[in-house]
């Protein structure tokens, strides 16, 4: 019985993550969007937890230390460095079979993006990282976290869409 309340529970996570997603990806402001990824991804790691997915949820942890690095040390490769370090540490004691990978290469790329991207840039790198978290919330079979990146990926691509258009007509706004 312990266990059907521990999926139910992270199935809650998932769905709360979703709708902090959502609105963090709809923000065309970055502070915006990553005041609300950290608390998407409090959820996420307890959702994680509840699954035992020990690297997706390890991983996610670092998500939240990365946003709020990314936010200090914009642009800090040395910081974005320690950051992938500590990732690659993290999945290496967490290890427990090749479906860990999809979170190892959203931590990645979602790093990457963060520290050296802003705009549109960055949000393409979290887009590509929000396919591969998808990847790994149905691999544990989350299914509030596979519709929460789903839905995080096509909210993410009508922001860049709207920030293009923005571009297009403001220019001036955008040097």
């Amino acid at each position: 019985m312990l266990d059907s309340y521990s999926a139910l529970a992270g199935q809650f996570f998932g769905v709360i993550s979703l709708i902090l997603c959502l609105l963090a990806f709809a923000s065309k402001r970055d502070e915006r969007l990553m005041g609300l990824l950290l608390s998407a991804n409090v959820a996420f790691a307890l959702q994680f937890i509840l699954f035992e997915s020990w690297t997706a949820a390890a991983l996610t942890v670092l998500v939240i230390v990365r946003i709020a690095l990314a936010r200090r040390y914009p642009g800090s490769k040395g910081v974005m460095a320690g950051v992938l370090v500590a990732s690659g540490l993290a999945a290496l004691l967490t290890w427990q079979g090749w479906a860990d990978v999809p979170a190892i290469v959203a931590m990645t790329v979602g790093t990457v993006g963060m520290f050296l991207f802003h705009g549109i840039s960055m949000r393409i790198c979290l887009g590509l990282a929000a396919l591969s978290w998808f990847l790994s919330h149905a691999l544990v079979g989350s299914v509030g976290g596979m519709l929460a990146e789903a839905l995080v990926f096509v909210t993410n691509a009508i922001t860049i869409y709207r920030l293009a258009r923005a571009r297009r007509r403001y220019p001036q706004a955008f040097e």
